[in-house]
């Protein structure tokens, strides 16, 4: 029977320990060697906590297709290294302001401004090296695609271009559609390429690819339904930051457009829609049927 908590807990060991291994100076290098300070920042930015959900996705799409874990991995830690560059970057003054991440300081109060930024730009860099290299698939046509799937969903029509259309809510009323058009993109955009990266790796054919997308298009609304809940839910102690701080910011959401009551009524309806995605595969999914009812569930 599939362990849901046994199988988050492993992929988060398993991606602390390859970032770990991976952000050191040394491994860094290129045609000169790694600067020292935004190596330690990079680190501060992505070590020592996070769920490590992107990567699970990552996981759990490749073992559809019978891809063991560690073959997964390098694919899991480029998702993860895009995911943390994005907090860095979220968290500085220009864009959220926040000064906790994680129960920590986030890497601008840690550091200093410039090297947020620098440390948030070395990491997407780099996820991208680690998608190119042989190491991540012998076949160079699958990390091709590997590489324009996480471009597709971080960039300027995914998660990049979310950000700037939340930036731009702040000034005026979005509908429904809009909002839910922002969140696709803002969040659910690394979401679909993780399970859509899962499913490359594991030679999918394009009708289960679909399939899965589908079911990571859902699973991306829940997650941003079920952070806008928390937020005005939750206590910055349990979240490990600051709550309530999309009302003072003017964001658009659906909670402040709903109402919590029914804000949750979508959820449940959300949460159900991917798993209906995933009835073809049976068992095989159980994994990302979990985890879609966890984005729903969790309390951080």
């Amino acid at each position: 029977m599939y362990d849901f908590a046994a199988d988050i807990a492993s992929c988060a060991r398993d991606v602390e320990a390859a970032l770990g291994e991976l952000l050191d100076s040394g491994r860094l290098s290129g045609p000169g060697p790694a600067a020292e300070r935004v190596v330690a920042a990079m680190r501060h930015g992505s070590l020592g906590g996070g769920k490590r959900l992107r990567p699970l996705l990552v996981r759990q799409a490749a073992s559809i297709f019978q891809v063991e874990p560690a073959r997964s991995l390098t694919a899991g830690l480029a998702v993860e290294m895009v995911h943390c560059y994005s907090l860095i970057h979220d968290d500085l003054p220009a864009m959220d302001d926040d000064d906790l991440r994680r129960g920590r300081p986030t890497v601008h109060k840690a550091y200093d401004e410039a090297t947020a930024i620098l440390a948030g730009d070395a990491l997407l860099t780099h996820a991208f090296a680690l998608l190119a290299d042989p190491r991540c698939h012998p076949d160079a046509e699958v990390r091709i695609r590997l590489v324009a799937e996480l471009a597709a969903g971080s960039g300027a029509g995914g998660m990049v271009g979310g950000q700037m259309r939340d930036i731009e809510s702040e000034q005026g009323s979005l509908s429904a559609d809009d909002i839910s058009t922002l969140q696709a993109m803002k969040t659910g955009a690394l979401i679909r390429a993780s399970v859509r990266m899962g499913a490359i790796l594991g030679g999918a054919e394009p009708r289960a690819l679909s399939v899965l997308t589908a079911y990571a298009e859902a699973a991306g609304r829940a997650f941003q339904l079920a952070d806008d809940i928390l937020d005005v839910t939750a206590t910055a102690e349990t979240m490990g930051k600051a709550t309530g701080k999309d009302a003072g910011a003017g964001k658009q959401t659906l909670v402040a457009q709903l109402g919590l009551d029914a804000a949750r009524a979508r959820l449940a309806q959300t949460v159900n829609d991917a798993l209906s995605a995933l009835r073809t595969f049976g068992p095989r999914a159980d994994g990302l049927r979990a985890t879609a009812r966890y984005f729903a569930s969790r309390e951080n």
